[in-house]
């Protein structure tokens, strides 16, 4: 109970920090207000660049999960095998 209050606690002290100030929150367009700080996006090659980043971080996840869930390696000489054993 007390670290599940401890980060409540922690969480409720960051989360004015993660959100954008008034100021930075009218620079941004309306896509991204309130949630980034700074000018937005300056051309058409920004957006291009945040969507290549985001397809790589959404297939990092999927393959990173998929291979956590289901390996696929059944070879008993494989290392992972000696963890598993014991």
């Amino acid at each position: 109970m007390k670290k599940k209050s401890a980060l409540l606690f922690l969480l409720c002290l960051l989360a004015p920090v993660a959100w954008a100030c008034d100021v930075c929150q009218k620079q941004q367009p309306k896509i991204t207000q309130g949630i980034t700080h700074g000018t937005g996006p300056e051309s058409g090659w920004d957006w291009v660049i945040v969507a290549v980043i985001t397809l790589i971080t959404l297939l990092t996840c999927v393959f990173s999960l998929k291979y956590l869930v289901k390996p696929g390696e059944k070879n008993r000489d494989h290392i992972k095998q000696t963890i598993l054993d014991h």
